[in-house]
């Protein structure tokens, strides 16, 4: 009778199993060092410092590269900037800069302006060569017109928080130091994406303003920074500027409550009405407002005023803040500040300057006034 073939035990089955893993367990990890004593390829890598930097024309941008082998990379770095504006120039101290394998090396950069530098903001883009290797970084650059001597400019209040699609406002001072003509306002930067900026008035022949801010309901929530600026030409014909900044929060929880008012009376030259106006508020919790602004936006003459060709318009009006204190509370519904205990010396006021030239032309006119504000609550 021919043997029968004996099967393998358990025991053998599993030390065979044991054995294969154990020699996958030995081979991964021999191909896993494999890879990582692959070599690096020698690179080099770039640090600038600060990351932007705000100046004046005529003024010059200082800033600290720092250049990092990678790799073992040694050798002789070349250094240049692109995206430079108009009329500037820059400088390396050194030009470049030699690095050892692992080391860092670093090279001052002044960007000069000049007076027809323009105004505005720029991306450089610093680039370190060495035949095929290079690598880049980029900095930030804003170029401010000269401050003038003869007037400044303040925003009030410093920062605004709104919902975004609403609007926000700010008073806008202007300070004059023998400087007796009309100031252009604008905004030259910071707006969220969608918005649109107005002065009332604009030109300033006076010493306030009013900018309102709309926002788009597609703007990104965040915090954005306004850059303001003023401009005007003094008895020598030289424009000088002025700047001031402000703040806008969009806050996308917020829901929007309503401003309105209309004037107890008809204006007339010399004379100002208060605006009691009226808040409502759609929460079910008291609001907490910060902020209340007005503005006018537009006059309407009679037909007879048009016929003539007799002018009024908004720098025919002035606007008074409201005084009061903040925050003030605005309980759910509708509220009045009359209604809320606010004195009305404190209130909003409107009034029509007394000039020869708008005597017939405002007679009868009507105004577009325009209301915001801000407040945290619900």
């Amino acid at each position: 009778m021919q043997d029968q073939p004996r099967p393998v035990r358990p025991s053998v089955r599993t030390a065979v199993r044991v054995l294969l893993v154990g020699l996958l367990a030995m081979l991964i990890p021999a191909s896993a060092l494999f890879a990582a004593a692959q070599p690096s390829k020698p690179g080099i890598t770039l640090q600038i410092s600060p990351a932007s930097q705000s100046v004046q024309q005529g003024k010059t941008a200082d800033y600290i590269l720092s250049v990092t082998s990678t790799g073992g990379f040694t050798g002789a770095v070349g250094l240049s900037v692109s995206g430079l504006p108009g009329g500037s120039s820059a400088v390396f101290s050194p030009p470049s800069v030699t690095l050892a394998s692992g080391g860092t090396s670093t090279s001052a950069i002044s960007v000069s302006t000049t007076s027809s530098t323009p105004a505005g903001s720029y991306t450089l883009t610093v680039t370190g060569t060495s035949g095929k290797i290079n690598g880049s970084v980029t900095a930030g650059l804003t170029v401010n017109y000269q401050i003038s001597g003869s007037f400044s400019l303040s925003a009030t209040p410093a920062s605004v928080t709104i919902a975004p699609g609403a609007t926000a406002a700010y008073s806008i001072s202007l300070t004059r130091t023998s400087f007796p003509g009309p100031v252009t306002l604008s905004v030259l930067g910071g707006l969220p994406s969608g918005s649109v900026s107005t002065f009332s008035p604009n030109p300033v022949t006076g010493g306030s303003s009013t900018l309102q801010i709309t926002t788009a309901a597609s703007a990104t929530a965040g915090t954005y920074t306004l850059y303001l600026v003023g401009s005007g030409q003094d008895a020598a014909g030289k424009t000088q500027y002025a700047y001031a900044s402000a703040q806008l929060v969009l806050d996308s929880s917020l829901r929007q409550f309503t401003l309105s008012g209309n004037l107890s009376g008809f204006l007339a030259p010399g004379t100002s009405l208060p605006l009691n106006l009226q808040i409502s508020n759609p929460g079910t919790k008291p609001l907490s407002l910060t902020n209340i602004s007005v503005s006018i936006a537009g006059v309407t003459r009679t037909a007879d005023a048009i016929s003539r060709s007799l002018p009024c318009g908004t720098a025919d009006y002035t606007v008074t803040q409201y005084s009061g204190p903040y925050p003030f509370t605005v309980p759910s519904g509708n509220s009045s500040l009359s209604g809320l205990g606010i004195a009305s010396s404190s209130w909003p006021r409107i009034g029509m300057i007394d000039a020869h030239t708008n005597q017939d032309g405002c007679k009868g006119a009507t105004l577009q006034v325009t209301y915001s504000g801000s407040g945290q609550g619900n």
